[in-house]
């Protein structure tokens, strides 16, 4: 059995697989026809690598992790560990200040390419096609891809989603009639990170995308719903998302779980001229249709879910009051609250949690997001040459005892929950003659935890409970020091699975839960988790006095922060920059 490391380089740990049985993980790659014919082809014993005749009554499910620095693509068995896996890491496009983008195609040859390599394993190891029952995606969420539905093809570059360009439209939209309703109906505040404003810039900004709209062209999704159109073939026209991933947009109701005029009226988007993904739930056997060629060719999709809510779900997080925390290229922690939305008043998200469907209810959440996680290792490394490799950030902090009073606001796209400070920039404080590069890798570190703490006591505040615990995931988990530093920095346990690939699983129970013969319900995938050996937790070792000045310290670097952004050149009163495709919006 082999066992899939974390994440990529920019999350903080090396992306690495040892499940590889014939090739390395990392890379770029094609996919193969010889080995697509193999895998096609492929029986019990055939290679001469089967290991016995109970192979042949195994099965599996699929798992595409379609993030933002890589893609892979995973297959897990019935006890939850991943067999065979595969991992691209693909190019990240910053053509101005702020913004961010991605090459749609390239997105998707990444998966395409994934899954061949993963299968190649898995057919040297005695296995078939055959014995892989589904296939679940989770994807990076609010990134934003707009095609031409005629052609299949990509109007633009997806617009990822710490972009920053739209927030001269937010300031306009937070002004208008009714803007304070919006966090009612679909459970976000105005701010750069959904799809809608993104979806506004590019209506504004970009002639193609402007173009497809007005001629009734236009196709928009979040990575998910470009991802299964064009996994499905784009003959067959399957353009859906998941509950999850549409909470994101904007344009959802939180309590209908679906599109709602007002929301589009309010961004001034027609749905005759766009077409927008149907909303299904997170777990379909038949909504998101069949990957339509290569090694996986007539393999049912049946799960869908945002990468975070693929994260809590992975770390069978069913019940009202678990918590979770991803440390990815940002961080996102979650907090399921129940088949209710609450409402935040603290500055965190409501969002959907999960949706199986079935006559279950869906579950959401209370979220906070923080921008910058595991991409602040990757800016010390790549931006200032500290260090070479990612995962030797650590040793790097270690070399000090402390972080000789630096404190570094990663605000490189201002700050997310709970601050949602959008003028705040990237500020390093206290550094004297004495600093060293290992206060300033420490002060990187820990910038994760504190904002990581302020989230947790606005969840305390909103959910009326005290966490006792904390389940972690992702790519900065692996590091101890930083996970011993969030344990000190917020004062309660953070428990750490043995198994991390945790956001993957997610994806592959979403889809296990909806074909039959694989798992059957949340009580029986918890008791698999339970019996895991491995997991570690690490307990609060820090004064609490002495956390509690470390956090002032941080709160009062957080102000500081502030207002680094200032667009003097908009003093006018009279300038806008609300695009003419939007009406003025009435609630």
């Amino acid at each position: 059995m082999g066992e899939s490391q974390t994440n990529g380089a920019a999350n903080g740990v090396n992306g690495v697989s040892s499940t590889n049985g014939t090739n390395g993980t990392n890379g770029q790659s094609k996919p193969n026809g010889m080995w697509t014919s193999l895998i096609n082809s492929v029986t019990n014993g055939v290679n001469g690598n089967s290991n016995g005749n109970h192979r042949s009554n195994e099965w599996f499910i699929g798992s595409i992790d379609q993030g933002t620095t890589s893609s892979r693509f995973l297959i897990f068995n019935r006890f939850m560990d991943p067999v065979a896996s595969h991992q691209i890491e693909f190019e990240n496009l910053y053509p101005e200040s702020g913004w961010h983008e991605h090459d749609a195609m390239e997105l998707l040859r990444s998966v395409e390419s994934c899954i061949e390599r993963a299968m190649e394993q898995f057919a040297y190891k005695g296995y078939s096609k055959s014995q892989v029952k589904a296939v679940g995606i989770t994807n990076q969420r609010e990134t934003t891809v707009c095609w031409d539905k005629v052609t299949g093809q990509p109007l633009c570059n997806a617009v990822v989603w710490p972009d920053t360009r739209t927030k001269d439209i937010v300031r306009d939209l937070k002004n208008y009639p009714g803007a304070h309703k919006i966090p009612e109906l679909c459970g976000l505040p105005l701010s750069t990170y959904p799809s809608s404003v993104k979806l506004v810039w590019l209506l504004q900004n970009n002639l193609a995308v402007r173009h497809a709209y007005e001629d009734g062209r236009l196709a928009f999704g979040t990575v998910d719903s470009w991802l299964i159109y064009r996994l499905n073939g784009i003959e067959n026209g399957v353009h859906v998302t998941d509950t999850t991933n549409a909470s994101r947009t904007m344009f959802m109701n939180l309590h209908t779980l679906q599109y709602d005029d007002r929301l589009l009226n309010f961004f001034g988007i027609d749905k005759a001229k766009a077409s927008l993904p149907k909303i299904v739930p997170s777990s379909d056997p038949e909504a998101f249709g069949k990957i339509a060629s290569g090694a996986l060719a007539g393999v049912r999709i049946a799960g869908c879910l945002g990468d975070q809510s693929s994260a809590l779900v992975g770390q069978c997080g069913f019940k009202p009051g678990q918590a979770k925390n991803t440390y990815g290229t940002g961080c996102f922690l979650l907090y399921n609250c129940g088949d209710k939305p609450v409402l935040s008043k603290y500055g965190l998200l409501a969002t959907v949690a999960f949706d199986f469907g079935k006559g279950r209810k869906p579950i959401y959440a209370l979220e906070g997001s923080i921008a910058v996680g595991g991409s602040g290792v990757k800016f010390l490394m790549n931006n200032l040459g500290f260090i070479r490799d990612s995962t030797k950030v650590g040793e790097l902090a270690e070399t000090v005892d402390d972080n000789g009073g630096v404190v570094f606001v990663t605000a490189f796209s201002g700050l997310f929950a709970p601050y949602w400070i959008d003028d705040a920039k990237g500020t390093i404080f206290g550094i004297t003659q004495h600093t060293q590069r290992g206060h300033i890798a420490r002060a990187t570190l820990e910038a994760t935890c504190f904002q990581t703490r302020a989230i947790l006591e606005a969840m305390e505040k909103d959910s009326g409970h005290y966490l006792e615990s904390l389940a972690v995931d992702g790519g900065m988990s692996n590091s101890d020091l930083t996970m011993q530093t969030q344990a000190d920095i917020s004062g309660i346990r953070v428990e750490r699975p043995a198994m991390r690939e945790t956001t993957a699983l997610g994806a592959a129970i979403a889809a296990g839960l909806a074909v039959e013969g694989c798992w059957t319900d949340f009580e029986q995938l918890t008791e698999l988790t339970r019996k895991k050996q491995g997991r570690r937790v690490f307990e609060p070792h820090v004064d609490r006095k002495k956390a509690q000045r470390m956090y002032r310290h941080w709160e009062r670097a957080v102000d500081m922060s502030r207002g680094w952004v200032r667009d003097d050149h908009l003093d006018d009163e009279e300038h806008s920059s609300r695009p003419d495709i939007l009406r003025q919006p009435t609630l």
